[in-house]
């Protein structure tokens, strides 16, 4: 019998992530640097506390209102200011089909994986189509373009 898999077999380990003082303009050059969607937001003694998630659609959004004349810069301003507060945050050794149900339901594009209560991963809607398309490609023995002639 099959066992489900655990979010910690999908997520992104290691992830980068920001402090909550940081301006907007430092999250934004870490995620284009390192080409990612969505940066954990912490705060507190030794950076210890997740507080917020922050998307590189909620910085475009600040920038395009900037542009329109709405707003500070986003050098002025501080990622606690746009972040998202009260992230969906999951443990490791949580079944993924739960973490997908909940994202599903709640419109929910990315979640914060803990062990223990520190961060772990990340997992986005990028790293649930991936896996699924592993899965497809398991299930009907579909090449992956990635094979060589």
């Amino acid at each position: 019998m099959k066992k489900l898999p655990l979010i910690k077999h999908v997520m992104t380990p290691f992830p980068y992530w920001v402090n909550a003082g940081s301006s907007v303009a430092d999250a934004k050059k870490l995620l284009d640097q390192h080409n990612i969607g969505h940066l954990p937001v912490k705060q507190g003694e030794n950076h210890s506390e997740i507080m917020g998630i922050i998307a590189k659609s909620d910085v475009r959004v600040t920038e395009e209102a900037q542009i329109k004349g709405f707003g500070s810069t986003i050098d002025a301003l501080k990622v606690v200011d746009i972040c998202k507060l009260d992230p969906y945050i999951v443990d490791i050794s949580e079944p993924l089909p739960n973490v997908l149900i909940h994202m599903a339901n709640h419109h929910i594009g990315s979640a914060i994986v803990t062990k223990e209560g520190r961060l772990a991963g990340v997992f986005t809607s990028h790293d649930a189509c991936r896996t699924f398309a592993d899965y497809l490609r398991e299930q009907f023995l579909i090449p992956s373009g990635d094979d060589v002639a």
